[in-house]
């Protein structure tokens, strides 16, 4: 049961216990009641029966992904750190599957005989050094421990078509080739730049209408101050020139459809006050349950990827090469998804609730969430008012978050051919992050039997917790849904060969 993996506080899941505990119980109930064939991560991998991306890989990955985003909660970063080890994946295995091509290559087929589980967990292995130490540079030591704690030379690099090795090493090649200059400025050298790079800095001339200290447009986004141990910091639009990234499942984000953001346009008064009015209530409002929903969807690495990866790969009793066709279906249909979502979002550069709860209150009382162990309080002013969540470093609709959970679901659901799924989280008392030793006041089970209520969740999180508008939420089925469908098709046709 995947209770058993995440059944650690909040805290725990932070270090690389919970991960590691994830990947060791998701392989055991893989192993088909045998579960002496996936022996703890740590001990001596199985290369010929274990599946390398939970026991080899994961682990280390998550480890190295938490250093550089700590929450998991900045999308666009969490999603392209991802994006090229988990589609040369796809492209390693592609020659020993009957008929797929790779997603950026196609390196002909082996022949039946060498359709092995170890063939392709060294494949895989080595696609995932070879992009790992693109991604991730400083922790060379880290891809290189990985590799050998498989029993596999981390100094192989040759590259070609007919050992594992070989069609590890070339596949993520042509990945890292094939989407060098896609937009994302991942290498840090947009414009030219030789030295001191930047990876994912804004190459694009991005400037916010408002000041962190002045609304002058209440309709436009607002860089927040962020108070951490008495270091106050502007915020910055992470990644603006994220829209402007080559898709895979369609051409531009131009064109899919998005209503404006017709609520947030403060000359609209009645409406205008009525969405920020609706999130002070969903403040006031807020359960132990919906607080730690928001907190675990607020995390993209473990709620998207331990979590509901988790969840998936037992459901669908997923060996190596299955694990692989879900997991890069589901990352194309978040990846197109983010794009999407921060086209958009520089669209339309609209304004967040905490900004415009100050803008419409002031000093003027009000009855809402008082901060971390307050509860609900009268006399909150609009000016003290804060969301339960720190506001994300970009402007506010359409919401990231939910467009992903949208799109991650329709494509899970797509793969497994069901709605149905089994998650189980327990949350100890206490173990809140944004309310630490208070929140749950209880032990408390969050659980989803459906993707379809998973994603409901995930969505209305934002709202719970004040980082977004309802509507932010609701349009983004206009086209999140749409790109799941897109990625289930796209992958499909990949393994059919086309």
């Amino acid at each position: 049961m995947i209770s058993e993996s995440v059944s650690l506080s909040r805290r725990q899941m932070l270090a690389t216990a919970g991960s590691v505990a994830a990947a060791t119980v998701v392989m055991q109930h893989l192993a088909a009641g045998r579960a002496e064939a996936a022996p703890p991560v740590g001990g001596v991998f199985d290369i010929d029966h274990g599946n390398a991306l939970f026991e080899v890989i994961y682990p280390p990955l998550e480890r190295v992904q938490r250093l550089q985003t700590p929450d998991g909660s900045d999308a666009t970063l969490v999603v392209d750190q991802l994006l090229l080890p988990e589609l040369a994946w796809f492209d390693a295995i592609a020659p020993y599957h009957q008929t797929a091509v790779g997603i950026f290559s196609d390196l002909g087929r082996r022949p039946r005989s060498e359709d092995t589980i170890r063939n392709k967990n060294t494949a895989v292995i080595y696609a995932a050094y070879t992009t790992l130490n693109v991604t991730f540079p400083h922790a060379h030591a880290e891809w290189r421990a990985m590799v050998a704690s498989a029993g596999l030379d981390p100094d192989n690099r040759e590259e070609n078509r007919t050992s594992p090795a070989g069609i590890g090493n070339l596949a993520a090649r042509m990945v890292l080739e094939a989407r060098r200059n896609d937009g994302s400025n991942r290498a840090g050298d947009a414009g030219g730049r030789t030295y001191n790079r930047q990876p994912y800095a804004d190459y694009t001339g991005y400037r916010p209408v408002n000041t962190a200290y002045e609304l002058t447009d209440p309709s436009r986004w607002q860089p927040n101050i962020i108070s951490r141990d008495g270091i106050f910091t502007v915020q910055q639009f992470v990644t603006p020139q994220y829209g402007q990234v080559k898709p895979i499942t369609y051409g531009r984000p131009s064109d899919l459809t998005l209503s404006p953001p017709f609520k947030s346009m403060h000359h609209r008064g009645p409406s205008y006050r009525r969405q920020v009015d609706e999130v002070i209530d969903a403040s006031a409002q807020m359960t132990d349950r919906q607080k730690m929903i928001a907190e675990l969807f607020n995390d993209k690495i473990f709620a998207l990827g331990i979590v509901a990866g988790g969840a998936a790969a037992m459901a669908g009793r997923m060996d190596i090469e299955k694990t692989i066709h879900y997991v890069a279906t589901v990352e194309i249909a978040i990846f197109d998804a983010a794009v999407a979502s921060w086209y958009f979002k520089r669209k339309f550069d609209s304004v967040r609730p905490f900004s415009a709860i100050r803008h419409l209150y002031g000093n003027k009382k009000l009855t809402a969430w008082g901060g971390p162990g307050k509860g609900t309080v009268s006399d909150i002013r609009g000016s003290e008012w804060r969301s339960y969540l720190t506001t994300a470093d970009h402007p506010e609709y359409p919401s990231g978050s939910a467009a992903l959970c949208l799109a991650y679901a329709q494509a899970a659901r797509r793969f497994l051919g069901t709605d149905q799924i089994d998650i189980t989280l327990p949350r100890m008392k206490g173990s809140s992050f944004v309310e630490p030793g208070v929140t749950p006041a209880n032990d408390l089970v969050l659980h989803w039997d459906t993707w379809t209520d998973m994603a409901n969740d995930c969505s209305l999180s934002r709202f719970w917790a004040g980082v977004h508008f309802r509507s932010s939420i609701e349009n983004t089925a206009q086209y999140a849904t749409g790109i799941g469908d897109a990625a289930y098709t796209f992958i499909q046709n990949k393994l059919g060969g086309r």
